[in-house]
């Protein structure tokens, strides 16, 4: 296992230590909304399960001075607010990056976004001629109500682009058939994109492309010199110098409420427990983790739902490889039912701080499991065998030149849109907001939305509006849908902000 880039163990606390907020977990919505709370002088602590840097997702691990990026993270958004928060908490150390990755096919590597051109030459005549073709009819003859993953993307594709190009890498991520994955998630993160968007990108000169970007399409974003957790590491020296504590090595067990505050008893790996008092609460946990810990135990039908609740976790195999100018994508998706890899990131295309050594690179083979199947539980040494034969197979690598690797595993690193998710999500949502007083849900996990890092931290923004209000200013739950880059307008434009509007005084008792 990788070591992580790491904070100082602060001192174990007095049992029945007492904050005004509680923030349950140290990635970019935890922090976020400690950042925001202690700058206008609330009292703030913060509760990482972790042992290692801070981040969540988005931290940065590091192996013998080569830096990973979990999952991969470009810093762009559509939302001012957003951007100048990231300016805030980094405000030396964001280099700008060209945006580059690719699809490996047939052991040919396609441009994303698609370039005519590129992918004419590359398919071949008859099998563009069939993609076309395949596309006109999806026009011709849409589904008219998309219940599902595949049916949503053939429509905006076609079904022959579709089978190319995204049924057998989502597959991978998910480990279910498309036909039963929701079309929820295709909504959410390719909105706005389709076949006739992408190549509209590729034609127009680059001062209309810029007026018409969707989020995927981005050409350049900015990036933090040594990797994400290079903001988080920032914003949790700024929360503790704004008077907010960081704790690591705590998970949340319990959660009461009692006489108008939460008692919150959190664990360390010891099996030590420490109980912290709160007004409120904000949790980026996963939903189903929290549901758990309240006490008393909620209600049959919501324990029901969040049990049903599934997440996709994470296994990260980092190789280091001589460099023989293979590729300098930040990642490339593989769509090769041959190899179990999804994607492969190259972390110096990330930046060229993240890699020490000239001559080599760091690959990050991505792999994706649920907890406790083979793939989770195989031995590190297994994983780095495993993964440098699949390059070597995809033709990125010779086994000469694989040097060393490294294991990072994160759980939960997805959450799942499967059917019946969102009625799950619904019930613990008007669970919380009913007989849950002062918590306050956020981030991915929190909610259980496959959000950026951006709408993650917006989230956490309009929850510390909520909490420094004393009301529920924002529906925080609408970030997704009333976000620009989520919905084709609705989006109020408050100073900048992309946000949803404030609610209605009729509208929540």
């Amino acid at each position: 296992m990788a070591e992580q880039t790491g904070r100082e163990q602060p001192p174990r606390e007095q049992a029945g230590a007492q904050t005004r907020t509680l923030c349950i977990g140290g990635g970019p919505a935890g922090l976020t909304a400690a950042y925001l709370l202690t700058r206008e002088g609330y009292p703030v602590t913060v509760l990482e399960r972790g042992t290692g840097s801070l981040g969540g997702i988005s931290r940065t691990v590091a192996y013998k001075g080569y830096l990973c990026d979990i999952g991969g993270h470009r810093f762009f958004s559509k939302s001012a607010e957003v951007n100048h928060l990231w300016e805030e908490i980094l405000d030396e150390g964001f280099i700008e990056r060209p945006r580059k990755s690719r699809i490996l096919y047939r052991g040919k590597l396609f441009d994303y976004p698609l370039k005519a051109g590129d992918a004419l030459r590359k398919l071949g005549v008859l099998e563009s001629s069939l993609c076309v073709l395949s596309y006109l009819k999806a026009v011709a003859l849409p589904n008219r109500h998309p219940a599902n993953f595949e049916q949503w993307v053939s429509n905006r594709f076609g079904r022959r682009l579709f089978d190319i190009f995204f049924k057998t890498y989502t597959e991978k991520v998910w480990g279910m058939p498309c036909e039963e994955i929701s079309a929820d998630w295709a909504a959410q993160r390719i909105r706005g994109l389709s076949l006739w968007t992408a190549l509209k990108h590729a034609l127009l000169p680059g001062n209309m492309q810029a007026q018409e970007t969707v989020k995927t399409l981005i050409d350049t974003f900015r990036y933090p010199r040594k990797g994400p957790g290079m903001m988080w590491e920032s914003a949790g020296r700024k929360i503790e110098a704004q008077g907010g504590r960081i704790v690591m090595d705590r998970e949340v067990v319990r959660l009461v409420r009692r006489n108008g505050k939460w008692e919150v008893t959190a664990r360390d790996r010891e099996g030590a427990q420490t109980c912290y008092g709160a007004d409120v609460v904000v949790s980026s946990a996963a939903l189903r983790d929290l549901i758990a810990c309240i006490d008393p135990p909620p209600p049959a039908e919501v324990r029901a739902a969040a049990q049903a609740l599934r997440y996709r976790d994470f296994p990260i195999v980092g190789l280091i490889v001589d460099d023989r100018q293979g590729f300098d994508d930040q990642w490339l998706y593989i769509h090769d039912p041959g190899v179990q890899v999804g994607r492969i990131q190259n972390f110096r295309a990330w930046s060229p701080d993240m890699v020490p050594d000239n001559g080599r690179h760091c690959l990050g083979m991505e792999y994706f499991c649920f907890e406790g199947d083979g793939l989770w539980t195989s031995r590190d040494a297994a994983l780095v065998e495993k993964a440098g034969r699949e390059l070597v197979r995809l033709g990125l690598a010779r086994s000469g030149e694989i040097r060393d690797g490294f294991v990072v595993r994160q759980e939960k690193a997805y959450p799942i849109y499967d059917e019946g998710y969102a009625e799950c999500v619904e019930i613990i949502r008007r669970y919380v907001e009913a007989e849950c007083p002062g918590l306050h849900p956020v981030g991915r996990n929190g909610m259980h939305k496959y959000n950026n890092q951006d709408h993650a931290m917006m989230t956490a923004m309009l929850a510390a509006e909520n909490v420094m209000a004393g009301e529920r200013k924002y529906d925080v739950w609408k970030v997704n849908q009333d976000a620009e880059y989520h919905e084709e307008g609705g989006a109020k434009d408050d100073g900048g902000r992309l946000a949803p509007e404030r609610i209605r005084p009729d509208t929540y008792g």
